[in-house]
Parts: C-alpha cells; structure tokens; sequence
C-alpha cells in the first residue's frame, strides 16, 4: 500500500472520528456535559494523546535514521565504485572493456533508482540484473596477472567488487521497511479516539470543522512523512543520486 493511500485513510479515519464526536454531541444528555464529565474525560484523552505523541515522535526518529542510513550507504558505495573503477584503471589497458560494460552497467543503476518507482527499482535484483553482476564478476577473476602489482591490484578489484555488491543488496533490503499494519491500525485509534473526544465538547460551527480538518491534516502528514521516509528510495522523498551521478562521471578516466 502506498504511503499516499495510508495516509488518505488515516485522514478519514480521525477527521470522521471529530465529525462524529459533534453529532454525539447533539444526543448526550445535559448532565453528560458537565464540568465534572468533561474534567474526566480530558485526563483520559490526556493519557491517550501523550502516548500517541510518544509513539509519533519514535517513529519519525526511526524512519530519518533509515533514510540518512540508506543515504550515506549509496554515498559511501558510490566512492567505493570510484575506487573499484580507479584499481581497474592501475591494472592497464587490458581492463578498459570490463570497465566500459562496468561504467554502462552502473548508469543503468543510476536510471533505475533515479525513477523513485517501486516496480522499477525492483529490477535491480532480477535475474538479468544479477546475471550481468555475475558476469563483470567472472571478467574480473578471468584476468592474468604478469606481475606482483597487477595481482594485488586484482585482489583489491575483487575485493572492491564485493563490498560493492554487497552493499547494494544490502540497500535494497533495507530500503523497503514501512510501519507494522497493527502498530499502524493502534496509532490510527488512539488519533481517532482523541479527535472523537475533542468533537463531544466542542461547538458545533464552521472554525471548529475548520481547526479539526487542519489539525487531522497535520497529523496525518506526520503519518506519510513516517512511511516517505521508511521507503528511501521510491515515493515523495527519495534520497538523493547526486553522488552516483557525480561518481559517474568520472568512471572510464
């Protein structure tokens, strides 16, 4: 489910929740509504808020850590393919094929993940995809070494290559967390039960329609931003492929 989608739900859910607290109101008694019914019901929707805002605040703290975490994994694995490129480089003259599929291959990565499209992102694990990582893998064992330098410059490419690959799987596995759908369905009541406790004893008019709108609509976008952020790599905010780009550019020199 998109975080657009998530986050339109639990807008109607906790924006209906104040709507319908206004028509309770029209139905309690008179004594429902008094100083002392009122006085109770604000500590126990106190209770439920501050738990609400505890758990609001975890998951917003949660989700930037994924995606500064995944950030700094493709920065970081783009100066690594800098590296791998550069050994190759050292090696000599006989690498300038594995390094022009190698540079063709990682512009065709910068493409995918430059969309922030799930379904094409997901072409960066398919079979074809693995297959070529394979291949350029086997280029690189297949090499003959003529003398000392050139064997540990292959042992450093193999080595590079590794961590690179590594660390790509590695993103993509992390790069698809979201929130739980049972923490998010308790998170979605708590709201909906404070708004429905603030539509009972509030006045039913237009600038008290307007504040709850306002006030669901803020909270849902803590929601969307919570799951933009659990999902780095597709949707409104994706990290940034400036690095990659600019690795880019440089590989083949």
């Amino acid at each position: 489910m998109s975080p657009l989608l998530i986050a339109l739900i639990a807008f109607a859910c906790v924006f209906s929740s104040a709507l319908l607290g206004l028509y309770i109101r029209t139905l309690l008694p008179e004594h429902h509504l008094s100083d002392e019914s009122i006085s109770v019901v604000k500590l126990a929707t106190g209770l439920i808020a501050t738990m609400a805002a505890m758990v609001l605040g975890l998951l917003i703290t949660s989700a930037r850590l994924t995606f500064q975490t995944t950030n700094t994994e493709l920065t970081v694995n783009a100066a690594k393919v800098f590296q791998f490129d550069r050994a190759l480089a050292r090696y000599g003259p006989e690498t300038q094929d594995i390094r022009a599929e190698f540079k063709r291959n990682y512009a065709a990565v910068i493409e995918l993940v430059a969309t922030h499209d799930s379904a094409t992102i997901s072409q960066l694990d398919n079979p074809q995809a693995i297959s070529r990582s394979d291949a350029l893998r086997q280029q690189i064992d297949d090499l003959k070494p003529g003398n000392d330098s050139q064997r540990a410059l292959k042992a450093h490419a193999q080595q590079i290559a590794d961590e690179v690959l590594a660390a790509r799987w590695l993103t993509l596995l992390q790069a698809h967390g979201s929130i739980p759908v049972t923490f998010l369905i308790v998170l979605i009541a708590w709201l909906s039960v404070i708004f429905g406790a603030f539509g009972v004893f509030a006045p039913k008019n237009g600038t008290v329609v307007a504040a709850f709108f306002t006030c669901a609509l803020s909270a849902t976008a803590a929601i969307l931003l919570i799951e933009e952020m659990n999902r780095p790599l597709d949707g409104l905010i994706g990290v940034s492929v400036e690095p990659m780009r600019e690795t880019l550019s440089r590989l083949g020199q």
